[in-house]
């Protein structure tokens, strides 16, 4: 058996990707999108003719609503290929907006749901700040599902199970990345800044009865992936999920219920006040959710300008 096989047995796993043909190799239970992977995507011959209908079809809407008529297009595709759930991710540019974030989601399960899609299947990914995390909140309590995402820190992750959202998407990459540079060291296996961020949340939610799914992320290699083994799911590249394919060495359980209930940890009630805070004597947190929504609004904007010349 291969170590995707393996880790099938411990943990649910997701396609990280806007590419149909890697979730047909890999047969995940669900799909994650991000505006980058979608912009990626439609620039791609064969995912062209969903940017070319969505344009010809709503030639006098606005971009922003060709623009999520695209996202969903590309859920609706993909919803064809998992049997479980598909994440479509709400515009970056709401990221401290709460009222707009709210809307958004509404517009994109509108979208789903006149398509005939239940909204169980679909995740609204926000980013995990304050106001977005207020947002999923609302949104939540009208059955609308969300996966907080850019989440890089303890706090974030207190907030969405306060919350009550649905699954939060910590970035074990990105920590790595700002570690590794930081410290000039190259850290492997349990030693890895974003693989004791994800323990670290996973071991709270399940010693404190938080319903609230893990979903790690944003992964570097292989030996992140098995060092969260057990995780309730991991999000993976094509790359990734082809190494993982391609091995048969042996996968071991590293997260679990009963190691979480025997950590050493005091349960946290956060407020605003105290999460802005928390969140702000993390630097490396506060560093990458601020990057990553700049990277996401860039990626946004230049599906903006793919719809606007094909107009």
């Amino acid at each position: 058996m291969n170590q995707l096989d393996q880790l099938k047995q411990y943990t649910t796993i997701v396609a990280d990707t806007g590419d149909f043909q890697t979730m047909k190799a890999f047969t995940p239970r669900d799909a994650t999108t991000n505006p980058s992977l979608i912009l990626k995507a439609v620039q791609k011959d064969e995912y062209k003719p969903l940017l070319e209908q969505a344009v010809r079809d709503h030639r006098q809407s606005t971009t922003a609503d060709i623009t999520d008529r695209i996202l969903v297009a590309f859920g609706l595709e993909i919803l064809k290929l998992v049997p479980g759930r598909v994440s479509t991710e709400t515009d970056a540019r709401l990221s401290f907006d709460t009222a707009g974030t709210i809307a958004k989601g509404r517009t994109l399960i509108a979208l789903y749901e006149a398509a005939g899609v239940a909204r169980e299947r679909i995740l609204i990914k926000i980013a995990a700040t304050w106001e977005g995390i207020c947002a999923a909140e609302v949104l939540q309590q009208e059955g609308i599902r969300c996966n907080m995402t850019l989440l890089f820190s303890l706090p974030q992750a207190i907030a969405c199970a306060q919350a009550r959202v649905q699954l939060i998407s910590p970035f074990v990459g990105r920590i790595y990345d700002w570690h590794k540079k930081s410290s000039g060291l190259d850290y492997t296996g349990p030693d890895d800044p974003g693989v004791q961020s994800v323990k670290a949340i996973y071991n709270y939610y399940r010693k404190f009865g938080h319903s609230t799914e893990v979903m790690g992320a944003s992964f570097r290699n292989t030996s992140q992936i098995l060092e969260l083994a057990g995780c309730d799911l991991l999000t993976i590249s094509p790359d990734l999920l082809q190494k993982l394919a391609q091995s048969d060495a042996t996968v071991e359980r590293k997260l679990s219920q009963e190691h979480a209930q025997a950590a050493d940890i005091q349960q946290i009630t956060l407020d605003e006040k105290q999460f802005r805070f928390q969140l702000n004597t993390d630097a490396m947190a506060t560093e990458k959710l601020a990057e990553g929504i700049r990277l996401f609004c860039a990626d946004s904007v230049k599906l903006e300008q793919l719809i606007d010349a094909a107009r």
